[in-house]
């Protein structure tokens, strides 16, 4: 039960992950932000695999690789469609 109550947490971990408002940020955070979510993806991925070698519940490991691939794909599309937005508007259009 213990096992089963680790991929839930890790699960819970994942699901309150919740994008910013990038928009109000300037391109320095955006940029900060961007390496903030490839370091919570590998951390996911470690936690995950984890799992695996403790041979857990391979129907919530599923689950959870599903749902951490769409959170971090849909927030890092955000973030890098904010950052393309920031640059053009802030770099590319000051000249």
């Amino acid at each position: 039960m213990d096992a089963v109550e680790d991929i839930k947490k890790l699960i819970n971990e994942i699901n309150l992950r919740k994008p910013k408002n990038y928009e109000q940020m300037k391109i320095e955070q955006i940029s900060k932000e961007l390496h903030k979510i490839m370091e919570f993806e590998q951390n996911i991925l470690k936690k995950i695999e984890t799992c695996e070698v403790q041979h857990q519940d391979p129907d919530l490991i599923k689950y959870a690789k599903i749902i951490s691939r769409k959170i971090i794909e849909r927030e890092t599309k955000l973030i890098q469609e904010t950052y393309l937005k920031k640059i053009d508007s802030e770099y590319l259009n000051s000249k």
